[in-house]
């Protein structure tokens, strides 16, 4: 892993912790997909779990279907549960 290190002022309004600007930079990557949860866990110092279980503190959010894909996929679950495939498939 290589390491990368930011000096970044900042306004004396603005108080962030290091752990916190971790997770802002490593949730902006995994949510541009340029790091899986894993990485990003990895990247902050915490277990995958922690960062799925914290990231939506930071306005980030695990699922990343666009609002248009949820839709097709509660749609298609929908139908499923209508002609009775899902309750097949579990019971």
């Amino acid at each position: 892993m290589t390491t990368l290190t930011l000096e970044i002022p900042l306004p004396e309004s603005v108080t962030v912790t290091e752990h916190d600007a971790k997770m802002m930079l490593a949730g902006k990557m995994f949510e541009d997909g340029l790091l899986s949860s894993g990485q990003a866990a990895d990247m902050v110092g915490i277990t995958k779990r922690e960062f799925i279980e914290t990231i939506g503190k930071y306005g980030i959010s695990v699922f990343q279907a666009t609002p248009e894909e949820a839709e097709r996929d509660h749609q298609w679950n929908v139908r499923r549960l209508k002609d009775g495939r899902a309750r097949k498939q579990y019971a």
